[in-house]
């Protein structure tokens, strides 16, 4: 065997076998390359190799040398590509403090509806939505406009909201593909109070977390506490509902437990010191990064060691806030203090911020071998090393478009880099035969992995273009018997609750416990009805789509 050869067979053998391009974007990453080396996969590469090099010492013929040669390398590349292969997931998020206004007419520009690579899941943050006394009793009983114009927008493009919380004037919002929605499982939402002494929601932190093909993952948006001097109290918030936001799970029962966390919202930080006149004049001629070192939020970070932990994209936009409404111009109003006399026009400034926090590895003990090798094992199991997540940010910018509202809206995009931790649907969904409101209709479900099913779980219908699981055409309960894994369940349909006209549907098993539909089963047409037919009824149209 040649030297070179060798040479390079165990440079394979030491190869993490993963390659990254970096580029000029920002990119954070779950897992150090010296941990990644300790994975049991890669353990059992090298041994593939090792055999190999064994294989072409020992064997006397080269015919006989040149076929182990190959199935060893076959055997050893396939196991490498097992490891290698990432998916990527885009992820859209905004934050936008509303001010109270009504929604915009049209949300393309902000959503980028139309750009490639297609989004796969959105994450929308709005502060300040209208929260006064009867609008929030109104919207508590109907969807908030905000709301509706973006499940409308989305659910056109074949998004689905799988999540929402609110608190007062907070909204967070969760949009995903329908194909990614049975693996986004777990889901909890919890919030946070900060505004007067913590028991009044008009400031604080709501927060969505869930399992996405067994990462964990958490989005908490924000809104702290005004005005310049304000700096350490909203550091005091920051840390607080970082602190205080807990969960069910075992696996993460705090903020920080999660593998990502993306904290958003309108944090409030200012650009201190500088005057009006300087600031305009930096932020006219482009060079933001005059105004970096100011930036409350970049000198806060420097003393707490918590904020160290979060990262941010470089600010090469305008600042967000503050500006006239349907305007590009920066506040020229004369403020009123509430002894009724002239105030400061507020200086522009970064309140509108996106960062992220990769969860770290765990430091090996620093005592025998023995329990170095055991913690190195736990470690692995953990899923850090062996499913590490990668977060590359693609673009962090403001859309200067909008005007309804004294804040611009902050846009960041991120491809998530992960292997899948699980990919098999836990349940199969399938309908039974032809259906149509003529007949009583049969569906049957298939539990594919034990799960915390429950009799509370059910089957809805949905026609093409739904928004949210709660946005069914009837559904059905599972059966009051738990079915084992691979029994096959059947469950009837009344025909009075199938629809009259013809239309393209889909069935969604909903677990009540994870909170999310965890099976699909394919489109399906169903079929008009007799009294359809007799009455002259058509197809209704559901989000644009007339199925």
């Amino acid at each position: 065997m040649s030297v070179s050869m060798k040479m390079a067979i165990d440079a394979l053998c030491v190869s993490d076998g993963v390659g990254s391009g970096v580029g000029s974007r920002v990119r954070s990453d779950s897992t150090s390359s010296t941990a990644s080396q300790g994975s049991k996969g890669r353990l059992l590469l090298r041994q593939r190799l090792s055999q190999l090099l064994t294989c072409v010492e020992d064997l006397s013929s080269d015919d006989e040398a040149n076929e182990e040669l190959s199935r060893t390398l076959d055997e050893a590349f396939q196991l490498c590509g097992g490891i290698s292969p990432r998916d990527t997931f885009r992820l859209h998020m905004v934050t936008w403090n509303v001010a109270t206004a009504e929604p915009p007419g049209d949300v393309t520009s902000l959503l980028q509806l139309d750009a490639q690579p297609a989004t796969d899941l959105y994450v929308i943050g709005l502060q300040e939505v209208n929260a006064a006394p009867l609008r929030f009793l109104s919207d508590l009983l109907v969807e908030d406009s905000w709301s509706h114009l973006l499940m409308n927008t989305l659910a056109s493009r074949g998004y689905i909201k799988v999540s929402s919380v609110r608190l007062q004037g907070l909204l967070l919002l969760v949009f995903s593909k329908q194909v990614h929605v049975p693996f986004i499982r777990d889901i909890q939402t919890t919030y946070t109070r900060t505004g007067i002494f913590g028991y009044w929601g008009n400031k604080g932190g709501v927060s969505v977390r869930f399992s996405l093909y067994g990462h964990m993952i958490c989005f908490v948006n924000c809104h702290l506490t005004a005005h310049m001097g304000y700096a350490l109290q909203r550091v005091d918030e920051f840390e607080y509902i970082l602190e205080t936001q807990d969960f069910d799970l075992d696996n993460t029962p705090t903020v920080r437990d999660h593998k990502v966390v993306f904290w958003f919202g309108d944090l409030n930080f200012r650009i201190a010191d500088h005057g009006m006149h300087f600031l305009r004049s930096s932020i006219n001629s482009g060079r933001f990064n005059l105004l970096w070192e100011r930036d409350q939020l970049l000198t806060m970070k420097k003393k707490e060691p918590f904020l160290q932990e979060f990262e941010e994209g470089p600010l090469k936009f305008k600042p967000t806030y503050k500006f006239n409404r349907n305007s590009d111009t920066y506040d020229t109003s004369t403020q009123k203090t509430w002894l009724g006399f002239n105030g400061k026009k507020r200086k522009p400034a970064w309140t509108d911020r996106i960062l992220w926090r990769i969860k770290p590895n765990s430091p090996p003990p620093e005592d025998d071998e023995e329990e170095r090798a055991s913690t190195s094992t736990q470690h692995s199991d953990d899923g850090q090393e062996e499913y590490p997540i990668k977060v590359l940010q693609d673009t962090y910018t403001c859309d200067p478009s909008y005007g309804v509202s004294d804040h611009k809206p902050v846009i960041g995009i991120f491809n998530l880099e992960m292997r899948k931790r699980c990919d098999s649907a836990l349940v199969s969904v399938c309908p039974e035969g032809q259906w149509s409101a003529d007949q009583d209709a049969v569906l049957s479900y298939t539990i594919l992995e034990d799960f915390m099913s429950s009799t509370w779980d059910w089957v809805g219908l949905y026609k093409v273009g739904f928004k949210t699981a709660s946005d069914y055409a009837t559904f059905v309960w599972v059966k009051g018997e738990l079915a084992e894994v691979n029994e096959v369940m059947q469950v009837c349909v009344n025909k009075d609750d199938v629809p009259l006209v013809a239309g393209e549907y889909v069935l969604g098993y909903y677990s009540y416990n994870m909170q999310s539909i965890v099976g699909f089963s394919h489109n399906f047409q169903i079929v008009e009805s007799k009294r359809a037919v007799m009455e002259g009824m058509v197809p209704q149209d559901v989000n644009g789509l007339n199925k």
